[in-house]
This record gives structure tokens, C-alpha cells and sequence, in this order.
């Protein structure tokens, strides 16, 4: 077996033991009270309910949000940059793009998000690998 040959290999265990480790958390999360979850399989808390319109998947909006793993560890946040992002809705992942238009603006969720609705089997960074289970934070500002 080459390097590569190996190098695929331990990819694939890694992707496996991700989903695994994922779908377990979820499958014990949505059992939680204030836990929803969505035909495509979003799971999602409302941490404070807006009054405002809803965006569709071709508005572009401009949201806080904050990014962790399911063991803490945070992947990305602009609440700790202290800038709001902006950006089209239909430009981002599955889970963002479905979940944004549950929220009325000024709402804040908590989105819990399979591979399927995230990164899918890629390796994007050093935190999220292959088969990574996601947990947004996101704060809806506004949309245009």
C-alpha cells in the first residue's frame, strides 16, 4: 500500500468516525426539549424569537454568527470579530440557507447541522474534517 493508498484510507476512517460521532449527537439532541427538526433532517432551538419579515434563499443577508463543534470548539465567529456578516443566502450551506428562512429578523437560532446540510465529506479547515457535524449560533440583522 502507497503513501496515498494511505493516506485515502485514513481519510475515510477519519470521514466515518465524524459521522458516526455526528449522528449520534444528533439523534440524542433532537430528543431534547425546544429542539425542531426539519424534513431534511435541520435541527434547530429558538433562542429568541423576532418580529420581523423572513428571508427567502435569494435575499442577501447580514447576520452575527458563531460556530462550534459538537465537543466546543469554535471554528469561526463574527460575533467574536465584532463585524456582522453579509452575504447571499443561497450562497452558503444547505443547513444556512433552509434554517435562515424559519427566522423572522431579529430572531436569534441555534442551528445543529448534519454533513449533508454543511461541508458534506470535504476536509475545509484544520477544525472541520470530513463528515463534521456543525452548531451555528446566528443572530438575523437584517436582509435585502
Amino acid at each position: 500500500m502507497g503513501i496515498a493508498d494511505k493516506l485515502f484510507q485514513l481519510k475515510n476512517e477519519k470521514a466515518q468516525a465524524n459521522l458516526k460521532e455526528g449522528e449520534d449527537f444528533l439523534s440524542a439532541n433532537k430528543q431534547r426539549e425546544g429542539v425542531h427538526e426539519t424534513a431534511s433532517g435541520l435541527q434547530y432551538e429558538v433562542l429568541m424569537l423576532g418580529e420581523g419579515a423572513k428571508p427567502t434563499a435569494n435575499n442577501k443577508v447580514t447576520c452575527h454568527y458563531h460556530g462550534t463543534l459538537i465537543n466546543g470548539t469554535i471554528f469561526d465567529s463574527s460575533v467574536q470579530r465584532g463585524t456582522p456578516a453579509t452575504f447571499p443566502l443561497n450562497m452558503v450551506i444547505k443547513g444556512w440557507t433552509e434554517g435562515l428562512q424559519l427566522m423572522p429578523t431579529g430572531s436569534k437560532f441555534r442551528f445543529y447541522i448534519h454533513p449533508n446540510l454543511g461541508y458534506g465529506d470535504r476536509h475545509v479547515s484544520a477544525q472541520i474534517g470530513p463528515n463534521t457535524t456543525l452548531i451555528f449560533d446566528v443572530e438575523l440583522i437584517s436582509f435585502n
